[in-house]
């Protein structure tokens, strides 16, 4: 059985930064992202369609996480596929942050501090997938990937 790809390749329009897709995200915080329409109200964030015009690359991410994580290869298809590894090892160093017997607050602290610490983005020497992803052309590129 193959590993589940992104419904993202297909984006022709998508702002590519190294080999990495810049795609829409449904949010309400400013940043270099554009902005998806919220969800209808009668739809759940957890059990939302991909052909859904408000499904994003998070949802994608969230939705694929377990599935993607037991695969050993991983064929790499599009700039879409590359922000899912990405992604998927952000919730692995997510989860790693996160101990058994920690409260929902101190996990919830843990979490903010790791999400405004100085993250490695490809190209950087601490980033552990190089070897699959290019490196942003100039620093302008690098501090768009952070936000």
């Amino acid at each position: 059985m193959p590993a589940y790809h992104s419904v993202f390749d297909q984006e022709q329009d998508a702002r590519v930064i190294g080999n990495i897709a810049l795609l829409p995200l449904r949010t309400r915080t400013r940043g270099p992202a554009h902005v998806l329409p919220p969800l209808p109200a009668a739809t759940s964030a957890l059990d939302i369609d991909p052909d859904n015009e408000s499904y994003d690359p998070l949802d994608e991410v969230l939705s694929l996480f377990r599935a993607n994580t037991f695969f050993r290869n991983f064929e790499i298809k599009g700039p879409a596929d590359r922000l899912l590894i990405y992604g998927i090892l952000f919730i692995s160093d997510c989860l790693g942050k996160i101990r058994s017997g920690m409260s929902s607050r101190e996990a919830e602290k843990a979490l903010t501090n790791a999400a405004l610490d100085q993250f490695a983005i490809p190209g950087d020497a601490s980033f552990p997938l190089n070897q699959a992803f290019e490196a942003p052309k100039d620093r302008q590129d690098a501090e768009t990937l952070r936000q």
